[in-house]
This record gives C-alpha cells, sequence and structure tokens, in this order.
C-alpha cells in the first residue's frame, strides 16, 4: 500500500513522496524501512529526526523541519488516524467461530443471539441472555438472570454475577469481576454483620473495561456505568456509584460508594475519591488526587486534598523552597538573636552609669 492510499483513508495530506510503499506499523523508535508510524505528542517531534520510518502521521498543526527521505502525512488527529491504518495493515484480529464448546456449562433458559460463541470451561447459569454475535471468553462466569448485549467481547476469566445489565459492544478484559458485593458492614459491640447487596450494576453502550476491575454492586438500586465509558486496569468502583458518558477512569483509581461522576471527566492514575461526593461535567482529577469534597463542572484539581490545580502547584512550588525558607529563617532568628543580646548590653551599660 503506499502513502498516496493512506492519506486517501485517511484524509490527510502529503508532505513528500505519495508513492512509498508502505509494508507496516510500528512506534517511532522501532520503525524501519518501510514502516509508517506517528506522533501525537509534540515533545517526541524530535524523534523525527532519527526515526528510520518511511513515513509518519503526525498533525497538521506541526510545522517541523525533517530529512528529505521522509514523508510525512499531516492530519487533524494522528491517534485516530493511525488507529484506522492499524485495522487497515496491522495482524488480523483474532476471531471465534460461532457456537458452544463442549466443555462450557450452559443452565436452563438461556437465550443467545445469532452467532455467539462461548468458549471452552465457561459457566452460564440459568435465565441468562447473550445478545447477538457476544463472544464469552474460556473460563468465564455468567450469573443467573444477567443479560449481555450485541456484539460484546467477555475476555477469558471474567466473572460477571447475577443480575448484571450490560449493553451493546462493551468489552471486558481478563480478570475483572462485576457484581461482587458492596463492603457494607453493620459494626455492633465490636462485631461486624454483612449488610446485604441487594442492587445490580448496569453498564452502558460502547464499554471498555481493563483487567482486573471490580465494579461493585449497589446495595440498593444499582450501580451505574454511562455510554462510552472508558476504565484501565486495576480500578475499583464501589456500590451505588453512577459515572457519566464517555468518562475516562486510569489505571488504579479508587472510588468509594455512592459517589457521582459526570459525564465526560477525566480521573487519572491513582486518584481516590470518598464517598458520598459529587465531580461535575468535563472535570479533571490529577494522578494521585486525594478527593474529599465536591468537585465543580469543568474544573482541574490535583493534590491532597484535592484543589484547584494552579492552588496545589502553588503549594508544590512553596514546599519545594522550604528547605531555603527554612535556612533564611535560621539565619534571621540569629541575627535577631545577636541583636537582642547587644541590646540587652546596652541596657545593661545604661543602667551602669
Amino acid at each position: 500500500m503506499t502513502v498516496r492510499e493512506i492519506a486517501r483513508l485517511v484524509g490527510g495530506e502529503i508532505v513528500g513522496d505519495p508513492d512509498v510503499v508502505i509494508t507496516d506499523v510500528s512506534g517511532i523508535k522501532e520503525a524501519k524501512k518501510g514502516s509508517i508510524t506517528f506522533v501525537a505528542n509534540p515533545k517526541y517531534l524530535v524523534l523525527l529526526k532519527s526515526t528510520q520510518a518511511s513515513a509518519v502521521i503526525i498533525s497538521e498543526s506541526n510545522h517541523y523541519a525533517v530529512n528529505s527521505n521522509l514523508t510525512l502525512i499531516k492530519v487533524e488527529n494522528p491517534t485516530l488516524a493511525f488507529s484506522k491504518i492499524i485495522e487497515l495493515i496491522g495482524p488480523e484480529p483474532v476471531k471465534f467461530k460461532p457456537g458452544i464448546h463442549p466443555t462450557a456449562v450452559i443452565g436452563e433458559n438461556v437465550k443467545l443471539g445469532k452467532d455467539v460463541s462461548i468458549q471452552p470451561y465457561t459457566v452460564v447459569e440459568d435465565n441468562v441472555v447473550i445478545g447477538d454475535r457476544t463472544v464469552i471468553g474460556a473460563c468465564g462466569y455468567i450469573g443467573h438472570c444477567t443479560k449481555i448485549g450485541s456484539d460484546c467481547f467477555i475476555y477469558p476469566h471474567v466473572i460477571i454475577r447475577e443480575r448484571i445489565i450490560i449493553g451493546n459492544r462493551v468489552n471486558i478484559h481478563s480478570g475483572t469481576v462485576i457484581g461482587g458485593d458492596g463492603f457494607g458492614f453493620a459494626t455492633v459491640k465490636g462485631v461486624h454483620h454483612k449488610i446485604p447487596q441487594i442492587g445490580i450494576v448496569e453498564i452502558g453502550n460502547d464499554v471498555e473495561i481493563g483487567s482486573n476491575v471490580t465494579i461493585d454492586r449497589a446495595r440498593f438500586e444499582k450501580t451505574y456505568i454511562g455510554n462510552g465509558v472508558k476504565i484501565d486496569n486495576l480500578v475499583q468502583i464501589a456500590h451505588n456509584v453512577i459515572i457519566g458518558d464517555n468518562t475516562i477512569i486510569v489505571a488504579q483509581v479508587g472510588v468509594s460508594g455512592s459517589a457521582r461522576i459526570g459525564k465526560n471527566v477525566v480521573i487519572a492514575g491513582q486518584a481516590g475519591l470518598i464517598g458520598h461526593i459529587e465531580v461535575g461535567d468535563n472535570a479533571i482529577i490529577g494522578g494521585r488526587a486525594g478527593v474529599t469534597k465536591n468537585v465543580p463542572a469543568n474544573s482541574n484539581v490535583s493534590g491532597f486534598p484535592a484543589r484547584e490545580k494552579w492552588e496545589d502547584m502553588k503549594c508544590a512550588a512553596y514546599l519545594r523552597k522550604s528547605p531555603e525558607i527554612f535556612a533564611k529563617i535560621k539565619r534571621l532568628e540569629d541575627r535577631i538573636s545577636q541583636m537582642e543580646k547587644k541590646l540587652q548590653k546596652y541596657k545593661d551599660e545604661a543602667e551602669d552609669h
């Protein structure tokens, strides 16, 4: 495939030779002759001088001089454009044949759509509904009365417990547990008594959930994950949490019970949110932030306790200067002490006279 054909596919502008032949896709550092790669972050543009790639996709807003042997394709969004190219040039995706493997265990009154694939050693309990073309990976568990939509991919070793509702085009990666009990206990005279968690989890359409994620069922009603939400690996979503459409949650985030997160929110890695708070639409929560109170819509917070990013950065700057400030204070204290001693000496001499 030539650069001209690729540019037509992604709607890009060619700078260089349109007849260069592309044979594979690669990262910019690993690329070789015949490879096409991309640069989305401007700080990596410097690698254009050293890459061995034959063509690079960059943003149309970048103006960067490169060697004459390198052909560029300028597009609005390099990451999205490169994704399209991977689908065309990259390895063929693994496909699973429709049907039920002989080792799978299927309960009573299970309703399967067209071309569903149930892989080895999976258990599908009674009264489950699975939509068209959905794949349930090996060694999975689908609990009683759960409903899974069409075109979903449930990777191996996923546990989806009873009465869960999952929409269409949902991907859930290995090791994830959907619908585990919420962490609810009543302590009486030093003894922790378990509170039944009788609610459900409902997941919207076009959701991606990473590996080893835990999304707890509600105590009552439901824990809800909105349409288009993307959740990274190792995330904990507690009972009765509500997450709005198109929110992104990065690895190792913990969201405590009954928190409400708006639409188009970004929560960066290792952030922690206490329960019963609200995060407004389009908010950004920085990595390792500790959110202890409501976050207004369109705000950008970081630090612990989380505060507006500019305020947190200001506090961090002061903290970094603290050794210098303490040293200066110590010098001032020494000078004051010396001045006090001199003043006392003058007073004593004046009294003697």
